[in-house]
């Protein structure tokens, strides 16, 4: 059974190379946006079940189903099953036929929102949730080889930040458009209908996506665009051993727990900014909902931009922009939580948050750690990443459930929680990761292809 699946699974044998150059620059040209779209339209579908739950909890706290305390917790376990994943799946993802890997996990996170539409109790909900954690997990790594596969080194920063916008564009559509669900219908639909949606989208991925060039008779990308010489792609080194290198770089592991501070204060304007807006700004769920899918909308322009202004302005390298862009990160969460309240200063905050936020984790989340390991090993560095990336984010989720669950108090049968204690951590590890991050000021990027 395992050796059926990991036949299934894996990269294909290398094709004989096709000599007529016309049909090489068509195919290769052709395959390889049909890859970028794939893993950019994929990963934003990826998003959308992944924050659906986010415009929920509202109504699962309103409605008693379900108490803060126990939403950080199905929130942790999502994220923990999400990081060991994302761990164990990007080291597969080096040796995988991620066409198929890729679509498969979208596939099944699907089947899992879909089922959660029909549970009301805490325990098959939080089953579920961890389920669709680990199924998330065949999102990033996947889509990091492939775009290694087909685009340059060179290439890397700029369409990095153009695939990484795909989280962006899911994250808006899910914010307004599952608060609609969950307002005209019910709290159900806003897990159906998303999952439906998904569902069909990985069938669409397994139509569209391709394996390795090698594998379609078409010629290394370092070789063919990049114009290194066939010669210099070939290493007496396994995929095993560059990935043992990658677990014993200490910028790696640097670069991770920057990253896992900058996740506890991301998904904690993403997994209860909408709860903070209705309780403590007075926002509905409609509203709140719009304004943290602008918010999105701005990440867009973070995500697109950053790898091309790295690329462009400081020579392929991401340490001076991403202090820059960590210094606006801290700023822009102390205003959503501190400065006066109004509908003009939340706009500004979270908008000028997100755009931060969207070039701050194509950086940290992955740009960084691939930049500075060997290219057949760069799923083994989101592995790395996405692992501490997601403690960060679970550990958030328990830390911000107690903390805002601790002082609740009840005002006419109405529960009143209180964010003081959690909006303090959310600053706080922003504030930690801008410092960890300048430890690795000096680390090279490797052109190994």
């Amino acid at each position: 059974m395992m050796a059926s699946l990991w036949n299934f699974f894996k990269t294909g044998p290398n094709m004989p190379m096709l000599t007529d150059a016309k049909q090489i620059k068509s195919l290769f040209n052709t395959m390889r946006w049909q890859v970028f779209g794939s893993i950019t339209i994929g990963y934003g579908l990826f998003y959308v079940l992944r924050l659906n739950f986010s415009v929920i909890k509202k109504q699962l706290m309103s409605l008693g189903i379900l108490d803060a305390q126990q939403l950080g917790l199905m929130g942790s376990a999502m994220f923990i099953t999400y990081g060991l994943g994302k761990f164990t799946n990007s080291f597969l993802a080096d040796r995988f036929n991620n066409k198929r890997f890729f679509a498969f996990g979208l596939f099944m996170s699907s089947i899992a929102s879909v089922c959660m539409g029909f549970c009301n109790t805490f325990t098959p909900l939080l089953v579920l949730w961890g389920i669709n954690g680990w199924f998330q997990s065949f999102g990033a790594g996947p889509c990091i080889v492939a775009l290694n596969q087909w685009f340059t080194n060179k290439e890397r920063g700029t369409y990095y930040g153009v695939w990484f916008t795909s989280h962006n564009l899911g994250a808006a559509f899910t914010y307004v458009v599952t608060a609609v669900l969950v307002t005209s219908y019910s709290w159900q639909m806003g897990f159906i209908v998303p999952g439906l949606v998904c569902l069909a989208g990985s069938f669409a991925i397994l139509f569209c996506m391709h394996d390795r060039p090698e594998t379609n008779g078409l010629p290394n990308v370092e070789v063919y665009k990049g114009g290194v010489q066939p010669e210099a792609i070939k290493s007496t080194k396994t995929v095993s051993q560059l990935q043992w290198e990658v677990i014993k770089n200490p910028a790696v592991w640097i670069l991770g727990l920057s990253s896992l501070c900058c996740y506890i204060t991301r998904y904690a304007i993403e997994s209860w900014g909408i709860v903070y807006l209705t309780a403590e700004k007075g926002y509905s769920t409609m509203g709140a909902g719009s304004i943290l899918g602008i918010m999105q909308v701005a990440g867009i322009f973070g995500a697109l931009t950053c790898g091309f202004v790295s690329d462009k302005f400081f020579n392929h390298k991401r340490n001076k922009p991403a202090l820059i862009y960590g210094i606006i990160y801290i700023i822009s969460v102390m205003l959503f939580l501190w400065a006066p309240p109004s509908i003009a200063m939340d706009m500004f905050s979270l908008c000028l948050y997100g755009w931060v936020m969207g070039a701050l984790v194509c950086y940290l989340g992955g740009l960084m750690a691939v930049d500075i390991v060997p290219k057949r090993a760069t799923g083994a560095a989101m592995g790395m990443i996405g692992l501490l990336s997601y403690a960060g984010a679970a550990l958030q989720e328990v830390i911000s459930g107690y903390l805002i669950n601790a002082h609740m108090t009840i005002v006419n049968g109405e529960r009143i929680y209180d964010f003081t204690l959690a909006g303090d951590f959310w600053v706080g590890a922003a504030v930690v990761s801008c410092l960890l991050a300048l430890l690795v000021w000096n680390a090279k990027p490797k052109e190994i292809v």
